[in-house]
């Protein structure tokens, strides 16, 4: 693995070429004399870029996780996966970086709740690009939107899936397989016909102990998804919305006025903050029992009913990037943001 001398002149573009090269989403940085001083992770570029400070020693985790050296491997790799991370430095006693212990990508899946991404949609509003394809085999960044769902999931530990599918379906079973290219174990649960966002829940024909997500098979997103189970578990929740909050500034002065048309007040140009589902949601497996079998249901409809039925429903907002890839102008936007590093 390569790593990163750090000197007083060393860009950040150094940093993410290196970073890139590595191909691991892991780099170590180091001092002249090879004394680690920290480590540089996708997660840690990306929280740069969405806080819009890109100076490069402000991105550098200054207190990893280390292992001196002499410590075994096969102790290395079970911290690893009870902290669900996937690259351990072992540092010798004055520091200096001795090597890096790497989980493979198959040890690293370790969570043992399920991931269900409803991909039986059509993509109606995306016209001719959906002629031939189901909409999550689109590309995005050069590889299927399904495809970087899934990735984004493993590389946080999730690595067991069902995706629901319907609209040709062929070629995503084709495509991914029972999940092993991926490192990761796949199932599949087809309609017959169109069920909803969570009338597809319903066909999953075996039991899950734990929470699972159900995330929609268009998203584009760099959620922390250790975060969101986090909460859903805290709050003793049964079911939760992942919810993001936008902000829309009318461009006009607003008008105030009371029945007799009465003018009370002007409002220049004001913003409203609004708040969306993002199509992600978190559920207990005891609220299956509340969606009808082989019947058209969906997720606003369960979050409904589960609210008239007295379950514990919460909302989860989330900072990161997001994007629903739904129109044509969605689905440019998403892969520009991708090779600008959004």
């Amino acid at each position: 693995m390569n790593y990163l001398v750090l000197k007083d002149d060393t860009q950040l573009e150094e940093a993410i070429r290196v970073l890139d090269t590595n191909g691991t989403g892991f780099l170590p940085v180091v001092d002249e004399n090879r004394k680690l001083l920290g480590i540089i992770t996708d997660g840690d570029l990306r929280r740069g870029i969405l806080n819009r400070n890109l100076e490069l020693k402000s991105i550098i985790n200054k207190t990893p996780v280390t292992a001196p050296e002499g410590t075994s491997h096969v102790a290395i790799k079970k911290q690893l996966r009870e902290i669900h991370r996937r690259h351990m430095p072992v540092v010798s006693p004055d520091g200096t970086l001795v090597e890096i212990v790497t989980l493979d990508e198959f040890e690293h899946v370790s969570k043992e709740n399920w991931v269900v991404i409803m991909a039986g949609g059509k993509g109606t509003r995306l016209g001719e690009l959906t002629r031939d394809v189901p909409k999550p085999m689109l590309p995005v960044g050069g590889k299927p939107i399904l495809q970087g769902i899934i990735e984004h999931f493993k590389h946080q530990g999730f690595g067991r899936f069902v995706l629901c599918v319907n609209y040709k379906s062929e070629i995503i079973k084709e495509y991914f397989g029972d999940g092993r290219s991926l490192g990761v174990e796949i199932r599949y649960t087809e309609e017959s016909k169109q069920l909803g966002t969570a009338g597809a829940l319903s066909l999953i024909d075996f039991d899950m102990e734990s929470s699972f997500f159900v995330v929609n098979g268009d998203v584009l997103t760099a959620i922390n998804f250790d975060d969101f189970l986090n909460f859903h578990e805290t709050n003793n929740a049964d079911a939760t919305m992942c919810i993001k909050k936008f902000r829309f500034d009318v461009p006009y002065a607003c008008v105030e006025f009371n029945d007799e048309l009465d003018l009370l007040k002007l409002r220049e140009k004001p913003a409203f903050d609004y708040f969306v589902n993002t199509g992600m949601y978190i559920l207990h497996p005891k609220v299956l029992k509340e969606i009808p079998h082989d019947s058209y249901f969906d997720m606003p409809q369960l979050f409904e009913t589960a609210i008239a039925q007295n379950y514990r429903t919460k909302v989860f907002t989330m900072e990161e990037y997001w994007l629903d890839l739904g129109k044509p102008e969605d689905y440019a936007k998403g892969n520009s943001d991708l090779k600008v590093g959004k």
